[in-house]
């Protein structure tokens, strides 16, 4: 397995494949939907090995339901471990949400990330699923803070979502992929303070960094949210706030998101080189004060 390089990623999109490959610039690394992938055989998988040919890959999930009541499919787990065995990615991530409430036949799917409410049962069953998942898979899964909307039960300040987090790495050996874009809009949705969010997270169990873009508009009574809807450029105050991370954990494998309005190579590039900049002026920073980081990755 190839160590994820502490370099800029991308979101791989199948129309960017010939541009990224015949790139020298920012991008070392890209992240694919682990879902995509899960057939056998056929142009999109050859595409995928190809890339992987010339560069690590991280799989990012978005089907696990890690947050829901029950455990983890097997058969969904057994078609990951499958591709994993075979790709051999860097790194394997998924949601701090739900999306399935029942097994087999009877199962119903939101096509949504649903939130978790942050309570001590809530903690005890996400940290075995995650572990179940982990068991499953065979190696250690990163968790991405959601975007909010609405505060759930228990969400009701920075630190109930971070100390969650905290606990998930505490009792599940997880990672943390952070995503800054979702840390903005909901701390900007909630009235949360982001310095706070920040201070609160077990830094050293920071394995990924996202960026991403987000929309504004008004909820049924007239109020302004934010969506994140990695549909356009990293706004400057997102850009402010992957600063201020970088500042406290120290450099960290980072990505930009753009899945929606997908731009043309040349703008996404661009984007991804302004980021490597970011990136590139902490490469040389010594940082005392970061957390220990989770125990090592499942056997």
């Amino acid at each position: 397995m190839i160590d994820l390089p502490c370099a800029l990623g991308v979101g791989f999109k199948p129309c960017h494949f010939a541009d990224l490959l015949a790139s020298n610039g920012a991008v070392q690394w890209a992240e694919v939907h682990a879902e995509n992938y899960l057939m056998d055989g056929g142009s999109m998988r050859a595409q995928l090995f190809e890339l992987r040919s010339h560069m690590p890959i991280s799989l990012h999930g978005v089907g696990l339901s890690l947050g829901g009541a029950q455990a983890p499919d097997a058969a969904h787990l057994a078609r990951l471990r499958q591709l994993i065995d075979e790709l051999k990615p860097a790194q394997f991530s998924e949601h701090l949400a739900w999306s399935m409430h029942g097994h087999g036949a009877q199962a119903s799917f939101a096509n949504d990330l649903l939130p978790v409410v942050y309570s001590r049962e809530a903690l005890a069953r996400v940290s075995d699923n995650i572990d179940a998942a982990q068991q499953a898979l065979g190696q250690r899964i990163l968790i991405e803070n959601p975007s909010l909307y609405l505060a759930a039960q228990g969400c009701d300040s920075a630190a109930a979502e971070t100390d969650f987090l905290s606990a998930l790495v505490a009792q599940s050996g997880c990672g943390l992929l952070v995503d800054v874009n979702n840390i903005f809009v909901t701390c900007q949705n909630l009235g949360w303070r982001s310095d706070d969010y920040l201070h609160g997270l077990p830094l050293g169990a920071i394995g990924e960094v996202h960026l991403a873009g987000h929309a504004s508009d008004v909820d049924a009574s007239g109020t302004a949210v934010l969506i994140d809807n990695h549909g356009g450029p990293v706004a400057p105050e997102v850009w402010a706030l992957y600063d201020d991370l970088l500042r406290a954990c120290g450099p960290r494998p980072s990505l930009i998101e753009w899945d929606t309005n997908v731009p043309e190579w040349s703008v996404l590039n661009a984007e991804c080189t302004k980021a490597e900049a970011v990136l590139a002026s902490f490469r040389d920073t010594s940082f005392r004060d970061i957390k220990s980081a989770p125990k090592e990755a499942v056997a």
